[in-house]
């Protein structure tokens, strides 16, 4: 399945794919058969707006063991909160304003995992002469076609080719050149039968099966020839890749940089990891988590660390990351009610717009164009779990985007819940979870948690992301839900 997701493009609105594919899982234990059996692969039971109650299943849903179970304190949308924006409508902003970087040449080794950015045409033939594909002797087609192991055909064997520097040679009707594997292919020859199908002679040789003109040979220019593109524009460079390359003879290659982002944290409760938090403060592990997070995502990040409390050193520090980055990515815990330090030395370089958006956790975000280049900055929270769900939904894509990756999400599955899952109303909720292959087929995710503790430890648990849309506030054990499975890479 894949269902259109919108972000932002030149217009102001990226259209994309969010796929759902097949990953491999764990295998997760037999489920017991009863209520959940029955509702394996039924859709989830949803509440709508209106409260109309939509139930696809005929088992009655487990409801809540109390009324405080249902009463989960999650923030709910008010008349209030009027100006509050769509997960898509954020990821749009984000996606149509990040920059693509120009093009690099790079030697091979070092554009490993990036993108092509030219055609590369090669200006020989791969191979560049007739050779052996395998160890045997090079005949005429003609002279070994009658050859069977009741009646061999005899060939006068009248030298040997090796691979590397050789000078040609030639046979005629009734002779044979024994060759190795790479080794220069005689003129008059079309076909290499096997050492195996022959009684290995060195003076004559008995061929005991005769294999179809062209078997075992590798023909000038059957990989590539001259003229030939050998790697294009937008393919990932990998070990293949780099092998065509350096084949053609390419010592370097025009590629799609990493993008450089800086990794900041705001907040005067932050200190170092080599200092032991005093009562009220906590160590910084957002510039940690967050610059693995942009490395795992290709990005080439750098780990700037905890902002400055002196105003104009801040400022210097703020304006010192935009001129060296393509993306500034900020976590902290910012004001609601007004402008604290850290939002007024943004306002300074630039538009800098907090809003709230539609999303639990981490409803508080930011972004905006700032410096003399208009370098996007991204502000995500400071509460180190739903940082990294900011950084999934918003920044990752963002990240590939700028790499030139054509798939800009994780691929999604889905899986039956475990057990009931209760989502607050207009609010898209992220769960961690664990997500395992179901013996009966399909996949089956339990949440780590209950979705209102922020555990680094759970978190660290987790394999995916359990994701519930903003009009459903139930998922009955047994539904379907979308998972984002957090694969390394992926």
């Amino acid at each position: 399945m894949s269902g259109p997701i919108e972000g932002g493009n030149g217009t102001g609105a990226y259209r994309g794919y969010r796929d759902t594919t097949q990953v491999d899982m764990p295998m997760a234990p037999p489920r017991p058969s009863g209520a959940v059996a029955a509702r394996v692969g039924t859709p989830a039971v949803h509440t709508r707006g209106s409260g109309e109650r939509v139930v696809a299943d005929p088992v009655p849903a487990p409801r809540p063991q109390s009324e405080e179970a249902a009463a989960i304190a999650f923030p709910q949308l008010s008349e209030g909160l009027a100006t509050v924006r769509t997960v898509e409508r954020h990821l749009d902003e984000i996606l149509a304003a990040v920059p693509q970087p120009h093009p690099i040449e790079l030697a091979v080794l070092d554009a490993q995992g990036l993108l092509c950015a030219e055609e590369v045409v090669s200006q020989r033939a791969l191979p560049a002469f007739d050779q052996a594909a395998l160890d045997g002797y090079a005949a005429r087609t003609e002279d070994v076609a009658a050859a069977t192991p009741q009646a061999p055909v005899d060939l006068a064997v009248v030298g040997e080719s090796v691979a590397g520097v050789s000078a040609p040679s030639s046979i005629g009707p009734g002779l044979a050149l024994k060759v190795a594997a790479g080794a220069m292919l005689p003129a008059g020859a079309d076909v290499v039968v096997p050492a195996v199908w022959t009684d290995q002679g060195t003076v004559r040789v008995a061929v005991q099966a005769g294999p179809p003109a062209g078997s075992y040979v590798r023909h000038t220019g059957d990989d590539v020839a001259p003229g030939d593109p050998a790697v294009q524009v937008g393919t990932p460079i990998g070990p293949a890749q780099i092998s065509l390359l350096a084949a053609v003879g390419r010592e370097r290659v025009l590629v799609r940089p990493r993008p450089r982002i800086a990794v900041l944290c705001a907040g005067t409760e932050l200190v170092d990891v080599g200092t032991v938090p005093a009562p009220g403060q906590v160590v910084d592990v957002n510039s940690y988590a967050l610059a693995a997070a942009a490395r795992d995502a290709g990005a080439e990040a750098y780990r700037s660390g905890i902002l400055p409390s002196d105003r104009r050193r801040l400022t210097e520090v703020l304006e010192s990351q935009l001129l060296r980055s393509d993306l500034v990515l900020i976590a902290g815990t910012f004001a609601s009610g007004g402008f604290d330090m850290v939002q007024e030395a943004l306002a300074e370089l630039g538009d800098m717009r907090f809003r709230q958006v539609t999303m639990h956790p981490g409803p508080a975000q930011a972004f905006g164009r700032l410096g003399r280049d208009q370098i996007p900055v991204i502000c995500i929270p400071g509460e180190p779990v739903a940082a990294l769900v900011a950084f999934e939904v918003f920044v990752r894509p963002a990240i590939r985007l700028m790499l030139g990756k054509r798939q800009l999400f994780r691929r999604t599955v889905q899986a039956i819940a475990g057990q009931q899952l209760i989502s607050p109303l207009g609010y898209r909720q992220y769960l961690h979870g664990t997500v395992m292959r179901h013996p009966d087929g399909g996949y089956v995710v339990e949440p780590i948690g209950d979705g209102t503790e922020a555990l680094l430890a759970r978190m660290a648990r987790a394999n995916c992301l359990i994701v519930i849309d903003e009009d459903v506030t139930e998922v009955a054990a047994g539904g379907l839900v979308t998972v984002m499975p957090l694969l390394l890479g992926g």
